[in-house]
């Protein structure tokens, strides 16, 4: 039995990587999936593969650093399907090195992307969540948002953000039965998506799809559990 049939769910960041992986876990087990990013072409081979596996899947092209463009995707999907029930803020990039050699625009492009991308989201997804009276919201943040190590500094303080607005968004979305997680993945394998088992086990990093089986994880708890973070990584890492 497939286990969100008829849910309808936005992953952003969706075109490749950790969001294609989670687009194409959630298209399987029977989600109408929003596929959005800003290459619109990808995310149009994503929207391929889910339907020729026999899912129902949409691509949107948002840049979520443009508030309007988030909240057109909010409104598109909600005129399209009548409902917003998941959505999973993967969007982002990485970027920093040293902090005294980063330079000002570098922290810009990654605090817009990581946390602004991820905040301009969250407003608009848990709006119509709130009027829905439930929902469930993922937000991707990593072990650096955890932990921070030298040169990651930037991103970092980025990944951190995230952690403390899902915190904060959690506590507004209880009375709203709006559940809001962080899930916090090691290196992932985001390049090989669509590599053999093999090839990722010898890439040392995490497979996306280990990721997309968390977020299911979480799409698919019960109505009042909720997991406010999870960190994932591979056996053995040392961080």
């Amino acid at each position: 039995m497939q286990r969100l049939t008829d849910k309808v769910a936005i992953v952003t960041g969706s075109s490749s990587g950790i969001g294609k992986a989670i687009a194409l876990r959630f298209g399987a087990e029977g989600a109408k999936v929003v596929v959005t990013a800003r290459r619109m072409a990808l995310c149009e081979q994503t929207v391929a593969q889910i339907v020729k596996a026999g899912g129902e899947a949409w691509a949107v092209q948002t840049d979520v650093t443009d508030e309007r463009q988030v909240d057109r995707l909010i409104e598109e999907t909600v005129t399209r399907y009548g409902r917003l029930d998941i959505l999973v803020n993967n969007a982002g990039i990485g970027g920093g090195g040293r902090l005294a050699e980063t330079t000002t625009k570098s922290f810009d492009d990654v605090m817009n992307v990581n946390l602004r991308g991820t905040f301009f989201c969250c407003r608009a997804g848990f709006k119509q969540m709130k009027n829905q009276g439930s929902g469930t919201i993922m937000n991707m943040s990593s072990v650096a948002g955890v932990q921070a190590w030298a040169g990651t500094g930037t991103y970092s303080a980025s990944k951190h953000g995230i952690m403390a607005l899902t915190k904060s968004l959690a506590d507004e979305g209880r009375p709203y039965h709006i559940k809001v997680s962080a899930i916090c993945p090691g290196a992932v394998a985001d390049e090989l998506v669509d590599a053999s088992p093999e090839d990722i086990l010898r890439s040392e990093k995490i497979d996306p799809f280990d990721v997309a089986e968390t977020a299911l994880y979480l799409a698919t708890l019960g109505k009042y559990a909720v997991v406010h973070q999870v960190v994932i990584d591979r056996l053995g890492a040392d961080w």
